[in-house]
């Protein structure tokens, strides 16, 4: 029993009434592991020590101390918003609130009071989509990380060369990654000043590892120096900022890459200071960028902590302390916090990086003492060297490696690739070879060939994705070539160097998951927050058309869960759905925005009432013996503007004319149905706006 009570999922539950919280809580314990919460800020700091383990957040908006709107902006702040679902339920259940509350990110709003049925329901229905959402999203970060970890490892080789010709720690590498993830991480939960994605965190983290790669080119009796420098010596060692940096700017490809473009702001500006008194450009503040502003902060605090040629290391704690003191120049007081928060943490993550890395170290160890290493400038542009990358990298990810030669034409397979294929691993003439044709596509192979002749060496990379035919099956592939070129003449390509790697599963699961980031689960309609992302881009982009915009509401809904069932209501909502599809063109917005309402917008020329009407008309019928129909309200961009909210408001209106008329009629929205009239009766409003429906 008490293993089953341990893998509950957990649900945090933010309401200041009591009684509320009793019933949610007794709804939903016997499946869930329930915590209360009795105002916002009581519910933040829960949210902070179990955000790992919630499952879901119940809402309610009106809370002393914070209400849930502020509870929301805190979410999304730090980025909690993301991977904790939110249910709003409340007593306020106005448009203006329910548009709020999905504007910050929820998952769901129901108003109170509410059917217990229908709250389980969608709590269970939220819970299992996010679990599945989370599992596909692990899914391709693993992928992406297995195929990221070699370029990691080449970085990584790179900068223990440096080290190793520097005489610093071999862990100096993986302790500025380390540290540089650290901050980055709690940075981002501190403060939205600088809004940086987990994709940004691990750019900036991974080129951390080449901000001293300029210390390659200053003379080892300065960098190997026991005693203090004189000051010529120390401005020489202060070039290492700006050779690293013009090392990466002459690069002869990838300068559009963003690690390139930040390795490049880490290796020029990780020794500026906040104050302005850093080098080599004296920049101030902010206009450091923060990536080097970090990576400052990880160097300052590991030179500290480690043994140099000329001292000794300092414990942890007076390295922290002089940090804060400002002893060790002036750093960006939210870093100076960010330090302070974590700095108990950091030993322990030092010591497990350090372990996870040792095996890593060994392999570099030995690469260093076999052979000194030297940088070429025109080592890229050799044939050899370019196969043995491509070698390296097929060998340890199990990607097909080719090899073209433009004259005479032949293609080259290693034997792993050649038997992973069904091909020969030489191939003449392979623009005629019916074996190379039926596997890979004569257009995609002869698109290989064309990039390949006029490629240059300021553009020596090209990739492109097909189908090929692997093992009975089509599967996407991306092909990814470098071309090679004479050194010693004018360019000229002489053939190309490449890999096929598999990426199938990792594109379906993307394709997966963004279906299911901009789809309603059940309908298969665009959800809320797309279609008003579609709908304004189109307002915007087509200024001189017209547009009407229809909010639909299923009549007597509630009616058909309690006769027949929430499965059977869940069929209709889809049936429904089918129907507008049915009746609506191919270029129109169809949507599901909450429950059992639904959104169409269409574009229009001149008679928008027989195109809603034909709309209207096709949408009431019966279903499984059961009658359907819906009230509808429209509104038109010619008599409201093109501003969305303007537009959703005024549907919504007419939406509630409809609804109060209970004609079963639409109504298109008029001046007179403004929410000042809304203590009209129902007959009154009818009447007034009667002349305005088709």
């Amino acid at each position: 029993m008490e293993s089953t009570q341990q893998k509950k999922l957990k649900i945090l539950i933010a309401d200041d009434s009591e009684m509320n919280r009793a019933i949610l809580s007794e709804m939903l314990e016997k499946e869930y592991e329930i915590l209360e919460a009795e105002n916002g800020v009581q519910a933040l700091v829960m949210i902070q020590e179990h955000e790992t383990e919630l499952s879901l957040l119940l809402l309610d908006i009106v809370m002393p101390e914070l209400d849930g709107y502020g509870v929301l902006k805190v979410m999304n702040q730090r980025r909690w918003i993301e991977y904790i679902p939110v249910i709003m339920i409340s007593a306020e259940s106005s448009s203006s609130h329910v548009e709020r509350a999905y504007d910050m990110g929820v998952t769901d709003f129901i108003s109170r009071p509410f059917d217990a049925r229908i709250v389980h329901r969608r709590v269970v229905n939220t819970i299992l989509l996010y679990a599945k959402q989370k599992k596909l999203l692990e899914l391709v970060a693993e992928q992406v990380y297995e195929k990221e970890k070699q370029s990691s490892l080449m970085i990584d080789i790179l900068s223990h060369i440096v080290e190793f010709r520097n005489g610093e720690s071999g862990m100096h590498v993986i302790h500025i990654r380390t540290l540089t993830d650290m901050f980055l991480r709690h940075l981002v939960q501190m403060t939205d000043r600088y809004p940086l994605s987990p994709t940004d965190i691990v750019l900036i983290s991974t080129a951390s590892a080449l901000h001293d790669i300029g210390k390659i080119s200053i003379p080892a009796e300065i960098l190997n120096k026991p005693g203090r420098l004189t000051p010529e010596e120390f401005s020489t060692m202060k070039q290492h900022s700006l050779i690293g940096a013009t090392m990466l700017e002459q690069l002869p490809s990838h300068q559009d890459e963003p690690l390139l473009k930040v390795a490049y702001e880490i290796c020029r500006w990780h020794h500026e200071r906040y104050d302005g008194r850093g080098y080599p450009d004296g920049l101030k503040g902010d206009e450091i960028p923060v990536s080097a502003q970090i990576v400052a902060l990880a160097d300052v605090y590991d030179a500290l902590t480690s043994e140099r040629v000329y001292k000794k290391a300092l414990p942890h704690e007076e390295a922290v302390r002089m940090i804060l003191n400002g002893e060790c120049g002036t750093l960006n007081p939210l870093l100076l916090k960010c330090l302070e928060e974590i700095a108990d943490r950091i030993p322990e993550e030092l010591k497990n990086s350090r372990a996870s890395g040792s095996n890593h170290r060994e392999i570099t160890d030995d690469l260093l003492h076999q052979k000194e290493l030297t940088v070429s400038e025109r080592t890229l542009q050799l044939l050899e060297h370019e196969r043995m990358k491509y070698s390296f990298f097929a060998a340890m990810s199990g990607e097909i490696q080719f090899e073209y030669t433009v004259s005479p034409p032949v293609a080259a397979l290693s034997a792993w690739s050649a038997e992973k294929l069904g091909l020969p691993e030489t191939i003449t003439d392979p623009l005629h070879d019916g074996r190379v044709l039926d596997l890979i596509g004569v257009e995609n192979l002869q698109e290989l060939i064309e990039a390949a002749l006029s490629t240059t060496p300021e553009k020596p990379v090209m990739q492109y994705e097909c189908k090929i035919h692997l093992k009975e099956e089509h599967r996407w592939m991306r092909f990814i070539c470098r071309t090679s070129w004479s050194a010693d003449e004018p360019p000229a390509c002489a053939g190309v160097i490449g890999k096929v790697v598999d990426i199938h599963e990792a594109r379906l699961q993307i394709e997966s998951l963004s279906y299911q980031a901009f789809h309603d689960e059940l309908t298969g309609l665009f959800n809320r927050r797309y279609a008003r992302s579609k709908i304004i881009e189109r307002l915007e982009t087509r200024p001189n058309s017209k547009f009407a915009l229809a909010i639909l509401d299923t009549n007597k809904f509630k009616t058909i869960n309690d006769t027949r069932g929430h499965d059977f209501g869940d069929r209709v909502l889809a049936y429904a759905a089918k129907k507008m599809l049915q009746s609506v063109r191919s270029g129109d917005i169809v949507a599901r925005i909450g429950g059992d309402e639904y959104l169409i917008f269409l574009e229009y020329k001149e008679n928008v009432q027989a195109a809603v009407g034909r709309i209207f008309s096709a949408l009431t019928g019966e279903f499984e013996g059961f009658p359907i129909s819906f009230s509808m309200g429209v509104a038109r961009t010619e008599v409201v503007g093109r501003d969305y909210e303007t537009l959703f408001h005024a549907a919504d209106q007419a939406l509630y004319t409809s609804k109060r008329a209970g004609d079963g009629r639409y109504y298109f929205y008029h001046e007179s149905m403004q929410d000042g009239d809304s203590a009209l009766s129902p007959i009154e409003k009818r009447n007034k706006t009667n002349a305005h429906a088709d």
